[in-house]
């Protein structure tokens, strides 16, 4: 994926607002809640729980996009929008993974430096 992890101005917009030291609080929060969300897609995708799919996506959608990973809220929002009848949803969470693991590098390094 060619697009950055995270959006910097996205990021230092949410800064500037909510406060830095608030802004690391999140980023925490954060990577430990999204590989939860990425659980819950995973095994209501296999229980085909289409409420509890959308609901997965769009907690996930709504917390990237508010720290500048518009990537993954494009791929969460792919998800919410199509739902577990979306042919295809395993390999897109795969990719949804693999995003995630980017952002989760540069929320990392931006939260440290």
């Amino acid at each position: 994926m060619s697009e950055a992890a995270i959006d910097l101005p996205t990021f230092e917009a949410l800064q500037q607002t909510a406060g830095a030291d608030f802004v690391d609080e999140l980023i925490d929060t954060f990577l430990a809640e999204a590989p939860v969300m990425h659980a819950d897609l995973r095994s209501s995708l296999a229980a085909h729980d289409a409420d509890r799919f959308r609901r997965a996506a769009h907690s996930l959608k709504s917390n990237s996009n508010t720290f500048g990973a518009l990537a993954l809220g494009k791929l969460a929002k792919a998800l919410e929008l199509g739902g577990v009848a979306t042919a295809g949803n395993a390999q897109a969470l795969d990719a949804l993974d693999a995003e995630y693991a980017r952002v989760a590098t540069a929320l990392k390094a931006l939260r440290d430096a």
